[in-house]
């Protein structure tokens, strides 16, 4: 179910894309990759009605847009333990994964939304504004994580 860099190294020349998922309670922020697996875009976030809708949600954007693999925000603590939300991300993975089968890769996002959050206090968006948008620019900076990794030509070193 849970994949390697490495193994997410195999769609590089694929024309697939690669899709960011920053999991919160309420809603789900998405980014996409471009085709080149080089650069993440904030796509959209989805509010959390149920797992059956979420899912479907999921599934149609995926198919949409050719995504081979997921990559979900995965929140350990600093020391690098899990708490209680990277267990909700594990557990909402893994149900994913029943519910369609595709590559989930979890990527160590320790304050990935506090950087977001800064990058747009910096830019001077308003309160609303970064309300609107904080999940799916987490789930981008994620997403991007991941694809400034697999730039490097030994991800099976990693």
């Amino acid at each position: 179910m849970f994949c390697t860099l490495a193994d997410l190294s195999l769609y590089k020349n694929t024309k697939k894309r690669l899709m960011g998922v920053d999991l919160g309670d309420k809603t789900v922020g998405l980014s996409l990759s471009d085709l080149s697996l080089t650069i993440a875009t904030p796509y959209k976030t989805l509010n959390r009605q149920g797992q059956e809708k979420t899912f479907n949600e999921l599934k149609t954007i995926i198919e949409e847009h050719k995504v081979a693999a997921l990559i979900f925000g995965y929140p350990l603590n600093m020391n690098g333990t899990e708490g209680p939300q990277s267990q909700k991300v594990k557990a909402f993975a893994g149900k994913f994964y029943e519910f369609y089968t595709i590559p989930i890769f979890l990527w160590d996002e320790r304050l990935s939304t506090a950087a977001v959050t800064r990058t747009m206090i910096a830019a001077d968006l308003s309160r609303k504004r970064q309300k609107e948008v904080v999940d799916k620019m987490a789930a981008s900076f994620i997403l991007q994580g991941v694809l400034d990794i697999l730039k490097r030509s030994d991800t099976d070193k990693i």
